[in-house]
């Protein structure tokens, strides 16, 4: 199955897929509002406007598996998103990254060796993988 065949929610529960991002350069990210590394927020958002109109997306997963760090409902993260740090990037409903629950895209993106060959579950929150047409490379 390819990332683009996944089937995906947004965070305000509509349909989604990778395939409206087809062609573009894609950063995964599993994010968290109560996390020490949530001011990434502010870097994402960065790249997200500084590449945004050249081919690239930043694609934000809220997951609550690491020590409860995204407890919100998607209205609490999507408010605490756009007004702490004026997200406009797409945000996806809250996911499991890992275990036996892992959303199907997780499964691809965490059996997929980065340049180094390693492959395996997500270690925290803000850990991204980075993605075009051909392959997925974790970053």
């Amino acid at each position: 199955m390819s990332l683009y065949d996944i089937p995906l929610r947004t965070l305000t529960g509509e349909p989604a897929s990778l395939a409206d991002y087809r062609g573009k350069a894609l950063l995964v990210v599993n994010v968290a509002s109560k996390c020490g590394l949530t001011p990434q927020y502010t870097g994402l958002e960065q790249l997200q406007q500084r590449f945004a109109d050249r081919g690239f997306s930043v694609l934000g997963f809220p997951s609550n598996q690491f020590a409860g760090q995204e407890p919100g409902t998607a209205e609490e993260i999507a408010t605490f998103c756009s007004t702490t740090y004026g997200v406009s990037f797409p945000l996806f409903e809250k996911t499991d990254v890992n275990g036996e629950h892992r959303h199907p895209l997780y499964a691809e993106l965490t059996g997929t060796a980065d340049a180094e060959g390693a492959a395996g579950d997500v270690q925290w929150n803000f850990e991204g993988f980075v993605s075009n047409e051909r392959h997925a490379l974790a970053a």
